[in-house]
């Protein structure tokens, strides 16, 4: 799971070398920390959230299938 969210936010950000993703896992949960440059911060969050929401929603949907939940934070 984590390849396909590095996969979706490298083809998102002009700095696609600065994208760093951590993964904790614990039981049946997965947290995904993503870290990004200063400047595409924004790229990947989107108006509103929007990019964020859908994120979200498709690593969501990986892990159903794995039957594991997901959370995922971006930080600054």
């Amino acid at each position: 799971m984590k390849q396909v969210l590095e996969f979706i936010i490298k083809g998102l950000v002009e700095h696609p070398e600065a994208v760093r993703i951590k993964e904790e896992s614990s039981g049946n949960a997965v947290q995904f920390q993503v870290e990004v440059a200063p400047g595409d911060l924004g790229r990947v969050i989107g108006k509103k959230g929007k990019t964020a929401k859908a994120l979200r929603f498709v690593m969501s949907a990986a892990a159903t299938r794995r039957r594991q939940h997901v959370a995922v934070k971006f930080l600054e």
